[in-house]
């Protein structure tokens, strides 16, 4: 991950209110240039509304968010130069074609001569649709129709991208192709912001993420420092030679060991405790003299850690 001197993403105690609803409530978090950090919640959580606010396409209620140092408060034209903003729905005209298209919006961001066609080359290489480049929108699959739209939304070589449930609608070939993608825009130094259900892709690709509920964002971090901070437990799997009966009490005795369950020679369980205090328990099983013969431990998913820490509200 690259990083600069100052976040390429920037919330400061954002809020924005709509009559009776708080749609975002306080939200402060910052991305770096080179990260790709989740932004994940339930629907209605207040995602879409502060992307939109990132985007200048919504003013907060108070706060602010800055992109690039730029506030979209007070320097709306200046964050516009450096965001580009995918949202979950786009609008197309079915009567052009690919390039067509990518022109129309190159020409909009005021790019001229040899430069608004070395942008779309390189656009619609990255995106493999140059192949594609004479055929009418309407003729598209919904893949090459995200494909279309992320190469819009970097037409202008922006440094931040703001990317609402890119994947949506998408088959699995499609889904890794988009990822990969992504994280091709992050290894140049891209800043990248990015919402999804789809919550097994984002722990592969996310350097970090935010969970927000109510408007208001619960955690923020990578997985593991979520789970530490909302005491999510791992799983463990033992298995012993014998005196699986005289581990499993052992074991009842810790505090840090929960759920416990055995099957004949199998004991599973959960842990409280990071890879290192994980280590430390096997060691202390064996030096017990239990003759442990399979110990896997697995940390639990993005989607565990999320269903911990929220509680299923909507507003």
């Amino acid at each position: 991950m690259i990083r600069t001197t100052r976040p390429q993403i920037e919330l400061q105690h954002l809020h924005r209110v709509f009559a009776d609803t708080h749609a975002v409530n306080d939200v402060s978090f910052t991305v770096e240039a080179g990260e790709v950090f989740g932004y994940i919640g339930p629907n209605g959580a207040g995602k879409t509304t502060s992307m939109r606010i990132l985007a200048t396409l919504d003013e907060p209620s108070s706060g602010d968010a800055r992109v690039d140092g730029f506030s979209v408060v007070d320097d709306p034209d200046r964050v516009r130069r450096r965001l580009g903003f995918m949202p979950d729905y786009f609008g197309t005209y079915q009567n052009v074609s690919v390039r067509e298209y990518l022109d129309f919006f190159a020409r909009a961001y005021g790019l001229r001569g040899n430069e608004r066609t070395r942008a779309l080359n390189y656009v619609m290489d990255f995106t493999n649709l140059d192949t594609l480049s004479h055929k009418p929108i309407a003729g598209l699959s919904k893949g090459m129709k995200q494909r279309l739209c992320l190469g819009r939304t970097m037409i202008h070589d922006p440094s931040v991208l703001v990317l609402d449930e890119p994947a949506a609608g998408l088959d699995p070939r499609a889904r890794i192709e988009l990822r990969e993608m992504i994280a091709r825009l992050a290894d140049a130094g891209k800043a990248v912001l990015i919402s999804s259900h789809i919550l097994t892709e984002l722990a592969e690709i996310c350097d970090r993420v935010g969970i927000l509920e109510q408007g208001r964002l619960l955690a923020v971090g990578t997985v593991e420092e979520i789970s530490a901070q909302a005491q999510v437990c791992g799983l463990v799997r033992l298995r012993l030679l014998r005196d699986a009966e005289s581990t499993t009490h052992w074991l009842a005795a810790r505090e840090d060991v929960f759920d416990l369950k055995r099957e004949g020679d199998l004991v599973t369980f959960s842990h409280a405790g990071d890879r290192d205090s994980e280590a430390a328990l096997l060691r202390a099983i064996v030096e017990a003299g239990f003759p442990v013969i399979e110990f896997g431990a697995r940390r639990r998913s993005l989607e565990d850690v999320f269903l911990h820490v929220t509680e299923g509200r909507v507003q």
